[in-house]
């Protein structure tokens, strides 16, 4: 499986495979990879507004 194909499952966008194994632990791993994905994406909105919208008003 590709990242990208990973990325639009933990976001939502695309359905999971229906043929893959499910188990607690896959529950938890996809559960942690969300969290720190959308952390990451928040972070990197942060920095950008930070650096690049805060200097234009001053």
């Amino acid at each position: 499986m590709g990242i990208w194909n990973q990325i639009q499952q933990y976001l939502f966008i695309k359905k999971e495979d229906p043929n893959a194994p499910k188990s607690a632990w896959m529950k938890y791993m996809h559960g942690m990879n969300r969290i720190s994905l959308l952390m990451f994406l928040i972070a990197v909105l942060f920095i950008i507004i930070k650096q690049v919208v805060i200097p234009m008003f001053k």
